[in-house]
């Protein structure tokens, strides 16, 4: 669905990605790991067109982005759940919800509609609370919101940046749980998470970031048994 090939991104004269390729095949859960200051951040900002200092190509089912406008680049099936939910505190779910759908509005799909009953089958808390400020829901709730925001694109390709931070256990697993449901329905998905180990628990493959380089790649398997991930990701020491 997506493949990026030799993405350089900068802040300024500052190099944040260096050479960073991958790709995501249609109905993936991949996952990028890394820590704080990795790049994992700039890598889906660079896939949105968010940040245009950059090289290299980024081919969306076979057309070059690179170059698009955000705006052009939602529209053709890619949306970010961004780090910090940033969800309109002082706007109610419902009004939330179809800014998510603003591009489809305009243009008249009136299959939006549909999406947002699925989004309610999906987070039943929204229905539930359509008419709340959306400031005044729970972390999990707004994190559910912000998710079935960018779901209201109709998005292809839905890019999760850090979905189970400030969340407690139980809202991590419930979050999760509607990750894999998502991709069950069709959704492909990328997805930046500190939480490594459950981050990998639901992916198919993941690459691993470290100071703006892909250093490490390969399937759940693969990157669950691997000694170097379980003791910088997993909590996990060496053997003695």
């Amino acid at each position: 669905m997506i493949r990026i090939i030799n993405i350089n991104t900068f802040y300024g004269h500052i190099q944040a990605l260096k050479n960073v390729s991958l790709h995501v095949a249609d109905q993936e859960i991949v996952v990028l790991i890394g820590a704080n200051g990795a790049g994992k951040t700039t890598l889906l900002k660079t896939i949105l067109g968010l940040l245009p200092e950059k090289t290299g190509s980024i081919l969306f089912r076979g057309k070059k982005i690179a170059s698009w406008q955000p705006s052009k680049i939602v529209a053709h099936g890619i949306s970010l759940v961004p780090e910090g939910r940033q969800i309109f505190g002082t706007l109610s779910v419902m009004d939330n919800l179809l800014l998510g759908a603003y591009q489809r509005i305009m243009r008249a799909d009136t299959e939006f509609q549909e999406d947002l009953h699925e989004i309610f089958n999906l987070f039943p808390a929204l229905k539930d609370r359509k008419n709340q400020l959306a400031g005044t829901l729970s972390g999990g709730e707004q994190q559910m919101l912000a998710i079935g925001r960018a779901l209201m694109a109709a998005p292809q390709l839905l890019l999760l940046d850090e979905p189970s931070m400030g969340l407690s256990p139980l809202m991590v697993k419930e979050i999760f749980n509607k990750i894999e449901k998502l991709r069950e329905k069709g959704t492909t998905i990328l997805l930046v998470e500190q939480n490594a180990k459950m981050a990998l628990s639901i992916a198919d493959r993941g690459y691993v970031l470290e100071t703006g380089k892909i250093v490490l790649q390969g399937s759940r398997e693969e990157l669950l048994e691997n000694k170097e991930i379980q003791r910088a990701y997993l909590g996990k020491t060496r053997d003695l």
